[in-house]
Order: C-alpha cells, then sequence, then structure tokens
C-alpha cells in the first residue's frame, strides 16, 4: 500500500515538490550564506519525492539548530508551511484526499524548522 500511495503522491505533483527542493538545496549550496541550510533542502526533497511511510524526527537540537531555524521561519519556514497547510485543507475536504493532506501536514512541520531534524522509515 506505501507503494501505491507513494507512487500516486509522485505522479500527482511529488515530483515537482521535490525537484523544486533539490533545485533549492543546489542554490543553497552554492551561496555562502544558504551552506547550513543545504542538508535540510535535500532531506525535505527527498521526502517530498516518496513521504508515506516515513517520519520526521528530532536529530540534534542545539543552539546552532536553534539559530538556524529560527532564521529559516523568519525567511522562508513560515510561507513554505502556509502553503503545504492550504494544500492540506484543500486535500482533506475529500475523503480520497486524506492521506495525501496528512503528508502535507508533515512537510509543513518539516518546512517550518528542518535544521536538526531526519527523516526515517516508519
Amino acid at each position: 500500500m506505501r507503494l501505491l500511495m507513494n507512487m500516486l503522491w509522485f505522479v500527482f505533483g511529488g515530483w515537482i515538490s521535490g525537484t523544486l527542493w533539490l533545485l533549492a538545496g543546489a542554490i543553497l549550496a552554492i551561496t555562502v550564506v544558504g551552506l547550513p541550510w543545504t542538508p535540510a533542502a535535500f532531506r525535505i526533497a527527498g521526502f517530498s519525492y516518496w513521504p508515506f511511510g516515513k517520519l520526521v524526527i528530532d536529530r540534534h537540537t542545539g543552539p546552532t539548530s536553534l539559530i538556524l531555524n529560527i532564521l529559516w521561519f523568519i525567511l522562508a519556514g513560515w510561507w513554505l508551511a502556509l502553503h503545504h497547510l492550504v494544500l492540506a485543507v484543500g486535500l482533506a475536504v475529500t475523503i480520497i484526499g486524506i492521506p495525501f493532506a496528512w503528508q502535507h501536514v508533515k512537510l509543513a512541520m518539516l518546512s517550518v524548522t528542518p535544521v536538526g531534524k531526519a527523516v526515517v522509515e516508519a
């Protein structure tokens, strides 16, 4: 079932989201200022391609992660999370879209504070 849901997710938009996150990670890697957020962007890209059967957990919580997450939230995180929440509400209206809405909620939580998180198999 996980494979089927991931394939549906990928075909109906996951490939766009994942590819844009890979592009964002590449752009962040090119800039010196964006290097601390590059691994987080690549992590979100992988999660955006195949989100079913994966969990987001805290990996490192420390002052560096906190500062990077605060800057991320101010500059990009809040509107990325808002985007995913709007999509989640739209999908949750339909019964068949509820599993996909839940994945957007997980992506919203990861988009708010991506530094210090890990994506693991469930």
